[in-house]
């Protein structure tokens, strides 16, 4: 079986002001196509097959624009929100259109260089449920999110933190236990499982950039 992948983009975007007045923030342009084609791409080339995204948003524009995915060699599967679910409640509600355990998660509003076909072979260990990705502290976040341990087990404790990139692996069980059509935020999650130690990091020192406000979106001249 190929392994799922999901791509969250049901979010308004509001710190994009007009830009996403009649735009979806996943189909701003940037260095040249929109955010989300770029993951689709990388997603394809890295032998990932079905891609899960979840919409709310002006979803028939991202629904008309990406289509089946056929395009780029993909079957994409939309998972429709109304109203819009936080990251943790849309995964939940995506969990029966994701057929593999582990699947891989990837915020839409962000760039990198990160090779995905790494991340289709990687295998996270039973005793865990999630393997994140983190970054170090960007301008915009210099107190980070979580602490990574030298074994790579996250902490919530600790002075020197790192941010979390928005790519993870989890397995479905992660989210088993959340109720069903609650809007649930990711980051409250995550910290519950960090209490646990249910849940592994691993830094990347690529390039990686969070596209959350029009100024890092027109900054794209500049990498």
């Amino acid at each position: 079986m190929n392994r799922s992948a999901m791509i969250l983009a049901a979010g308004r975007g509001l710190r994009m002001g007009d830009l996403t007045k009649e735009t979806p923030k996943p189909l701003l342009i940037f260095k040249g196509k929109p955010l989300i084609v770029w993951h689709i791409e990388k997603l394809s080339a890295a032998g990932f097959i079905d891609i899960v995204i979840n919409v709310s948003y002006l979803a028939k524009k991202i629904k008309d624009y990406l289509g089946d995915g056929s395009r780029w060699g993909v079957r994409i599967i939309f998972s429709y929100e109304n109203p819009v679910l936080e990251t943790a409640g849309g995964i939940k509600k995506a969990l029966p259109l994701l057929e593999s355990d582990p699947f891989l998660v990837i915020n839409s509003d962000i760039y990198s260089n990160i090779n995905y076909a790494e991340l289709y072979e990687l295998n996270l260990s039973k005793s865990f449920e999630g393997l994140l990705f983190f970054v170090k502290n960007p301008l915009h976040n210099p107190a980070g999110d979580f602490l990574l341990g030298q074994d790579g087990v996250i902490m919530n404790n600790g002075v020197i933190k790192k941010t979390f990139s928005g790519i993870g692996i989890y397995r479905p069980n992660f989210f088993y236990d959340l109720p069903n059509n609650k809007s649930i935020k990711l980051s409250d999650v995550l910290k519950e499982k960090a209490e646990k130690k249910l849940i592994k990091g691993r830094l990347f020192n690529g390039l990686w950039i969070d596209i959350g406000t029009p100024e890092r979106l027109m900054g794209q001249d500049n990498l």
